[in-house]
């Protein structure tokens, strides 16, 4: 819609804008205390990834972080007991690099498995599939684990 201004006694057209203080992007200083935060938080996800539940273990929530420990633990344990397939880092199949990802949100029960040789055997029995899905399922809930440590660090969620 085109309005008609008179400025000077000359008709110009104008569109009509429509603003808002909250709209506006300003550029601003992130004063060092803010940089802070973000650096805690930030290690609170490393943490939370590490370990299962120690991203809220360190913000004192006991409870959720224990269940997340017990959780994505046990479901990492159930899969290699079923012998689950561990994904290798490869470049290959695009299937194995989305397992790979999957099995790398296990964070230190993925090294730990690694360096002791858990799930780097063949597939021989018939609930070896299901447990590689269970440690890769296993890996995505310590992914969401992590990321809800941060969002609560960073008072997103209560």
């Amino acid at each position: 819609m085109f309005v008609v201004k008179m400025v000077h006694d000359a008709p110009i057209r104008c569109a009509r804008l429509i603003y808002s203080k909250e709209m506006t992007t300003k550029a601003k200083v992130v004063p060092a205390d803010e940089k802070s935060e973000s650096f805690a938080a930030a290690l609170i996800f490393a943490a939370g990834w590490l370990v299962p539940g120690a991203g809220h273990f360190l913000q004192r929530r006991w409870i959720r972080g224990a269940l997340l420990f017990i959780s994505v633990t046990m479901m990492f344990a159930m899969g290699i007991a079923m012998q689950g397939k561990l994904y290798a880092p490869s470049t290959g199949e695009v299937l194995d690099m989305l397992g790979f990802l999957g099995d790398l949100g296990n964070g230190g029960l993925y090294l730990l498995s690694s360096v002791a040789g858990w799930g780097q055997s063949l597939v021989q029995v018939v609930t070896a599939d299901y447990g590689t899905k269970f440690i890769v399922v296993a890996g995505l809930l310590n992914f969401i684990a992590a990321v809800d440590a941060h969002g609560i660090r960073m008072g997103r969620k209560p």
